[in-house]
């Protein structure tokens, strides 16, 4: 089960940080923003991309959206999605619970700087109705990520 496998990474990483299930289901920036009692724009969405043949994932800001010109700009590709089946086979976590955590294996790691406008963001936790709340430093630093500016 996904969900372990976060909290399995954040007992070993970050034992303060507690996964938060819900009720509700959180599996879309809307619903994790009520669920949470945050703004949309401060849920932190995972996006599964393929660049040339490696996954990559990026970490952007609820309401931010891939421009192509930038992440052509920053990775000297297109952007091309992964289908629902390749994120699970790559993550080994559900569409709508897909976060940086828990991965069964390294994928290099992407933050937009839509993220850098709040404090502590809240990201999926390896199912569709978990997430933890985190600050966007600490996000980066847990998943050696490198930020990048690839959203509008």
């Amino acid at each position: 089960m996904s969900i372990e496998t976060v909290r399995a990474f954040l007992s070993a990483y970050a034992p303060d940080i507690t996964v938060i299930e819900t009720e509700q289901s959180s599996a879309t920036v809307a619903q994790a923003a009520e669920a949470h009692g945050v703004d949309p724009a401060q849920i932190a969405k995972t996006i599964c991309l393929r660049l040339g043949d490696e996954p990559i994932l990026v970490v952007a800001g609820g309401l931010a959206r891939l421009d192509n010109r930038k992440f052509k700009d920053a990775f000297g590709s297109k952007v091309r999605m992964l289908g629902a089946d390749e994120v699970v086979e790559v993550t080994s976590h559900p569409v709508g619970g897909v976060c940086p955590f828990g991965l069964p294996s390294p994928l290099r790691i992407y933050c937009d700087v839509s993220l850098r406008r709040f404090d502590q963001v809240v990201p999926a936790a390896g199912s569709t109705n978990s997430a933890v709340r985190i600050t966007t430093d600490r996000l980066a630093e847990l998943t050696s990520a490198t930020w990048v500016d690839v959203c509008q």
